[in-house]
Formats: C-alpha cells, sequence, structure tokens
C-alpha cells in the first residue's frame, strides 16, 4: 500500500494515527536540528517533520538529500503543528516521519512547480505533465470534469442517449479545411477528421435515435487564435420531432443547470436578439450584454453641418461610455491611439463630453453647437459625466470598429465581471453569404441548414435575403453554442446543394449517402453544439481556452511537447503510396 490517506485529507481528529503518504516535494526547509518537508499531491499539502530527537538518524540524512518534485512515501505519526498554517486545510497538522522512502528522484524542474510561476507560457507547454502538478492548471481540469459530468447527467434526465460517431470519415468541400489521412488499403484515397459529426447525427434522426447527444473531438485545419485550437471538443445534441422553440428551451435548461449547478447562481433570463439587431446594436453577432454602451446610429444628427468626414461616411455611430468624462485628454489620445491601430484600423475618434452642468465640450466645436451634441448624446443614451464616442465610415468596418472599442473599455472599466453570467439567443442569421473570391454563395453555417420555411422561395429571386432557421447561444460576449433546424427531405435539400454551387454529380458524390437516407423516412429535426473548451473557460471565468485542455497546441498548431506534427519515415510513406519531397 503506498498510502493510507491522500495528502490534503489529514486533520486534528487523526491525531496520534500512524499514516502512510506519498506524493512530490514541494519545498523543503533544513534548520540544522529540524527538517520540514511540504509533500504534495493532488488532494493538497501535508507537512512532513523529521528532528534529531524523535527521527532515526538514517531517515533526517536521508531527508537531507530530497530535492525539489523527488517522489516519495513516509510513514509517521499525526501530530498536531506547533505553528499552524490557516492557508492549509492540513496546516493544524504535521507527520512526524519514522519511515522514508524515495520511490523515484528528479531532476530540477525548468519552472517552479507553484501557483505564480517563473515559467513562460512556451516553456510550460513544453512541460505540459509539470504544468499540470501546479493548483491553477490541475484545478482547471477538474473543474472541466466536472462540467462534463453534470453535462452529461443532465443530458440522460432528459432521455438524450450517448453514441459514439466514426473519426475516420470523407472529406467535404464546405467548411474549413480538413485534416486528411491516407489509406494504407485504398491507394491514392484518404479519410478526413470530423469538423463536426453533423451527418451522423442526422442520420442517428432517421434511425430513430430521437435524441442525441455526444461529447465528442472534433478537427479542423484553420489559423490558431488564443481561444481556438486544431482539435477541440463539442458537446454535440441532436433532437427529432422538434422545432427550433423545442431546442431553445432543452438548452436554455442546460445552461442554467450549469451554472447553478458549479455557481450557485439562478439565471432566469434568455433574452433574444435577432443577427440583424445584433450587428445594429453591438457591432457584431456575440455581443456582451453584462453593461450597455449600445450603439447610437448618428447619421440623421450629425450629418446636417459641413463635418466633410460625417457627410461623406456610410454610417456615423456612437457610444456613451460610463463615467467617460473623467478620463484626461491624454487617456483620450490613448484611445485613439489604441483605434489606429492595424488590428483595429480606424482613422481616428470624434468624442463628445457630457459635463455635470448640462454642457457638452466636443472634440468638433468647430462643426457642431451645444444642440447638435444633445442630440447626439439623446441618441447614444449619454447621461452627464459620459463621454460619447462617436466612429465613422463604411457600415461593415466601423460597427467592427466600434465593437472592438467597447469591449476595450468596458474591459478597462471593469464591467466585465465573470462571476457574471449573461446568455443571449442570436437568432435569424442569413441563410447564405457571398463569397467575393469564388463569385458564389456560401451556408453560412453548414449546407444542411433549413431556411425559414416561409423564404425557401426567395433562394431563386433573392438569395441573400434568405433567413435560416438557425440559432447561436452567447454567453458574456463569446458564442459557446450553435445550431439549427435541418433541411429533411431530399428535394429541398437539392435546392440548397444548387444555390451552393454543386452540380447533381457532384452533390450526389459528396453527400449522395445522406440523401438515400432522407428518402427512407426522415423526421424534422434539428440540434445544437456547445464549444466544450470555451464553455468551460467561461465557466470558470476566463476566455481564453488553453489551460483547461490537457495538452494543447499553441499558436502554429504544433505540440511542442512531443514535437508534432513531425516527419515519418520513407517505409510509412511508401505504404502509404505518398511520395512528399521536402526541398
Amino acid at each position: 500500500m503506498y498510502r493510507s490517506h491522500h495528502c490534503g485529507q489529514l486533520r486534528t481528529s487523526n491525531i496520534n494515527e500512524e499514516v502512510t503518504l506519498s506524493g512530490w516535494v514541494q519545498k523543503s526547509r533544513d534548520k540544522g536540528f529540524v527538517i520540514w518537508i511540504d509533500l504534495r499531491d493532488r488532494y493538497g499539502i501535508t507537512q512532513l517533520i523529521f528532528d534529531a530527537e524523535r527521527t532515526p538518524e538514517a531517515m533526517v540524512t536521508l531527508a537531507k538529500s530530497l530535492g525539489r518534485e523527488f517522489v516519495i512515501q513516509v510513514t509517521g505519526t499525526v501530530i498536531e503543528r506547533t505553528s499552524k498554517n490557516p492557508n492549509l486545510e492540513t496546516g493544524d497538522i504535521e507527520i512526524l516521519v519514522s519511515k522514508l522512502t524515495v520511490l523515484n528522484t528528479a531532476k530540477v524542474p525548468p519552472f517552479t512547480i507553484e501557483d505564480q510561476t517563473d515559467g513562460g507560457e512556451e516553456l510550460r507547454m513544453k512541460y505540459r505533465y509539470l504544468d499540470i502538478r501546479r493548483n491553477p492548471v490541475k484545478n482547471n481540469l477538474i473543474f472541466r470534469h466536472k462540467v462534463t459530468q453534470e453535462v452529461r447527467s443532465y443530458l440522460s434526465s432528459q432521455e438524450f442517449i450517448e453514441v459514439e460517431t466514426p473519426y475516420l470519415i470523407k472529406s467535404t468541400p464546405e467548411g474549413a479545411r480538413d485534416f486528411v489521412v491516407p489509406s494504407r488499403m485504398n491507394e491514392g484515397e484518404f479519410y478526413a477528421l470530423p469538423q463536426s459529426p453533423q451527418t451522423f447525427k442526422q442520420l442517428l434522426m432517421v434511425g430513430g435515435m430521437d435524441k442525441y447527444f455526444q461529447i465528442v473531438k472534433c478537427f479542423r485545419d484553420e489559423d490558431l487564435r488564443a481561444d481556438r485550437q486544431p482539435e477541440f471538443t463539442q458537446i454535440d445534441c441532436e433532437m427529432a420531432f422538434v422545432d427550433q422553440e423545442d431546442i431553445l428551451t432543452i438548452f436554455e435548461g442546460l445552461t442554467r443547470h450549469l451554472i447553478k449547478s458549479i455557481h450557485g447562481k439562478e439565471i432566469t433570463s434568455f433574452p433574444r436578439m435577432t443577427y440583424d439587431d445584433a450587428l445594429r446594436t453591438y457591432g457584431n453577432d456575440k455581443p456582451d450584454i453584462r453593461f450597455g454602451m449600445k450603439f447610437g446610429e448618428l447619421n440623421a444628427v450629425a450629418q446636417h453641418k459641413d463635418f466633410g468626414v460625417f457627410n461623406s461616411a456610410e454610417l456615423v455611430v456612437g457610444i456613451a461610455v460610463p463615467g467617460g468624462n473623467s478620463f484626461t485628454r491624454k487617456e483620450i489620445d490613448g484611445i485613439i491611439t489604441w483605434l489606429k491601430r492595424p488590428q483595429i484600423d480606424a482613422l481616428g475618434m470624434i468624442y463628445s463630453r457630457c459635463n455635470e452642468d448640462g454642457t457638452y465640450k466636443s472634440s468638433v466645436d468647430k462643426f457642431y453647437d451645444q444642440d447638435d451634441l444633445g442630440k447626439w448624446a439623446e441618441v447614444t443614451g449619454a447621461q452627464s459625466g459620459d463621454l460619447v464616442c462617436v466612429l465613422s465610415g463604411p457600415t461593415d468596418k466601423v460597427r467592427t470598429q466600434l465593437s472592438a472599442l467597447r469591449m476595450e473599455l468596458a474591459e478597462r472599466l471593469g464591467l466585465r465581471d465573470p462571476k457574471e453570467f449573461a446568455p443571449l439567443w442570436v437568432t435569424d442569421f442569413p441563410l447564405l453569404e457571398w463569397d467575393e473570391d469564388s463569385k458564389r454563395y456560401h451556408a453560412m453555417h453548414h449546407p444542411f441548414t433549413a431556411p425559414k420555411p416561409d423564404q425557401i422561395k426567395l433562394l431563386d429571386t433573392d438569395p441573400g435575403a434568405v433567413k435560416a432557421n438557425a440559432y447561436d447561444l452567447v454567453l458574456n460576449g463569446n458564442e459557446i453554442g450553435g445550431g439549427s433546424i435541418r433541411i429533411h427531405d431530399k428535394a429541398t435539400q437539392a435546392l440548397m446543394f444548387d444555390h451552393l454551387g454543386f452540380t447533381p454529380e457532384e452533390a450526389k458524390e459528396q453527400f449522395g449517402f445522406l440523401m438515400n437516407a432522407f428518402e427512407y423516412g426522415a423526421p424534422p429535426h434539428g440540434g445544437l453544439a456547445f464549444g466544450l473548451d470555451r464553455l468551460v473557460a467561461i465557466l470558470g471565468g476566463q476566455e481564453t481556452i488553453r489551460d483547461f485542455i490537457a495538452f494543447p497546441k499553441n499558436n502554429s498548431g504544433r505540440d511542442v511537447m512531443i514535437d508534432a506534427p513531425s516527419a515519418i519515415d520513407e517505409t510509412q510513406l511508401n505504404e502509404l503510396h505518398l511520395k512528399v519531397d521536402l526541398k
């Protein structure tokens, strides 16, 4: 038996018991006549004591030789600590060691295994197995486990069945780039790793499974960001004989359950907003509604004077920054500099101070009088003490820029409280979006998304105006889930493929298996997939997902710990019928 208790378990009620513990040496303090060692495992830290009077001399000598991260086993008696540590759950006791065994030695770690470490991110990713020993990462992984357990519990209670779908599937041209896997047994042919189990979960509905879910690994070969990985995990769900309202109700319930079970908070409101309204009011389709600063469109009250910048703009739009009148001129200049960065690419910013005495002072007083500036305040909802920030330009571009400014100012003002949760449904997305490079429409979500029933006829006359029967769940400014009602009949699916530029032959080659299935009694169905990595991070009070994944990739898609991807042996290449010229 390597241990009778773990290192976070013992209390004063265990005093005088003989116990056996195993773990890693966190730190050692040698005072000559007495040695204290902090022993750590997944559960906590217990202090060990070796003293010259009560511990065998051989044990004291061996204790002096222990280094950080040595793996040891000790047997001893639980005694009360003279100097208690209120910061440790085991801080009232210590172990008077009678037997010490070194289970394994350890090299000096490349960074300190402590909550506040001296290791940079790339170094910690290279030695991720050491990083996992630190409380922040360890606790994040435990937290992820708790979330997934609650997901399974809720969905099972709603009669969902967990079904595994294949990882080696057929490559399709829609969506992001696939990761492909060459087939040794089928020369010149390739599998693809799934970007989602989309078609398989639809086939499960045809198969009568009714309610399906899967916590599933998915793969996309696309450019990476801090919140994006080439492999990621989805809570993938599908339901038959449902409409949009049924699906929204079920997954509002899941979101409520998670927030209540993990944080003890009741979520009563799930407001809904159309895609068009989200862009008009917040400048993006995943707005953070924990705070205000809604957009106010100012064309009608700003384009009547001789200010050419506004007069030539497609859109003039502003936000009211609460308490922003307290910003110094230097701080405002810093905001303008931030906006001019290449990432935002704004040409500048106009602003108006809302003074406590009801007057206004703007950066364009030469062109606008107090009545004009009062109307700016009225449209943006500004109060005394606020600052109105105004951008202008092409509609799509300026909305994106002002949305970025809104989020940045909210961060600076402390308005994005990670302990507050504000969910939002965004609905009525465009079904199709025009791609200038290929000069054709692409599915905004995927080609199996159903159009709104009353808009199918528009596909022939105005395809860009057709709205999808689709919805996204947004939490604190992050899209955590998205889905749609699916097309479930062959004729409508064929029509969709036609508008996406597929010939009948191409549609049959790529998706013939699904079209055939629709001829055998496909029920109306729809679903939703949550991004588990992002959901866990937000519930954990963060927005980057890397520390909630056991072994993440870096921004180049590399696993620097195992050095992947890497070249493979020429023999393997020959078996796969591949030739690779790296010159």
